[in-house]
C-alpha cells in the first residue's frame, strides 16, 4: 500500500511539471492553431500525457511532438 508521504510527494511534482509546462509554452503559437490541436496542446501541458494529447490532435506521436516542439513545450520526467 502506498504511504501518504508519497501520494503527496507524487502530487506535488505532478505540479511542478504542470508549472514548467506552462512557464515554457509558447501560448501565442498556441492560441493561433486549430481547435483540435490548441486542444490537445493545453491537455499536454495540464497533463502530460503525449499519447492521449495525440490523439486528441488526431495526429501521430511524432507529428504532436513537432508541435508540442514548435509551442515550447517540454516533457517534464
Amino acid at each position: 500500500m502506498l504511504a501518504n508521504d508519497d501520494i503527496k510527494r507524487w502530487a506535488r511534482e505532478d505540479e511542478e511539471a504542470r508549472r514548467i509546462r506552462r512557464e515554457k509554452a509558447n501560448w501565442d503559437f498556441i492560441e493561433k492553431q486549430p481547435p483540435k490541436i490548441k486542444a490537445a496542446l493545453k491537455y499536454f501541458i495540464e497533463r502530460g500525457d503525449r499519447y492521449v494529447a495525440a490523439k486528441i490532435a488526431g495526429l501521430s506521436l511524432d507529428e504532436f511532438d513537432e508541435i508540442r516542439l514548435k509551442a515550447n513545450i517540454p516533457v517534464v520526467i
